[in-house]
């Protein structure tokens, strides 16, 4: 391993760090700018929205210098292939889904939603089974988070502790 003062270089990467930059230029066909929409979309719109619908495409407006900044002029159409017989419960849902993607990427980046109608691909379900937390790392969780009032938070704490102090 190379040597430099004072820094390790770390020979090991997540494989997360290297998906992104692989697939942009890809997405960057389809309009996407990054690759965060397709691979956090079930994190953006939620587990139930995203089991019926995909991301396709963003479709830009053509730039015109004039008018930017106007009405949502450079804002984006987000085309979204949904399952047909729940496509008339996402143009219900669009507002809530456009301002999802928004709060998202912190900008006001789609303004308005196309459904295209059709299979979706049939994402994985996790399998894995939970097992319970270690007996003696809650415990020892629970002295740690023992001043906090709010029960729900209290307990949420607790088991969040238990899993960062138990075995692996």
């Amino acid at each position: 391993m190379a040597r430099f003062p004072g820094r390790k270089i770390p020979w090991s990467r997540p494989l997360a760090d290297l998906v992104g930059p692989a697939i942009n230029p890809l997405l960057t066909r389809q309009g996407f700018g990054q690759s965060d929409l397709i691979l956090f979309w079930d994190d953006i719109v939620g587990e139930r929205l995203a089991t019926m619908s995909q991301p396709l495409k963003l479709l830009w407006p053509p730039r015109d210098h004039g008018r930017a900044g106007q009405d949502g002029a450079d804002s984006a159409v987000l085309v979204v292939r949904v399952e047909s017989g729940f496509a008339l419960e996402l143009q219900h849902l669009a507002p809530i889904v456009i301002e999802r993607v928004n709060a998202h990427f912190g900008w006001r980046c789609v303004s308005r939603l196309t459904l295209k109608q059709g299979p979706v691909a049939a994402r994985a379900v996790s399998t894995r089974i939970k097992s319970p937390p270690d007996e003696a790392a809650m415990a020892v969780a629970e002295k740690l988070v023992g001043d906090v009032t709010d029960e729900p938070l209290r307990s949420a704490l607790s088991r969040l502790g238990a899993r960062v102090l138990g075995p692996r």
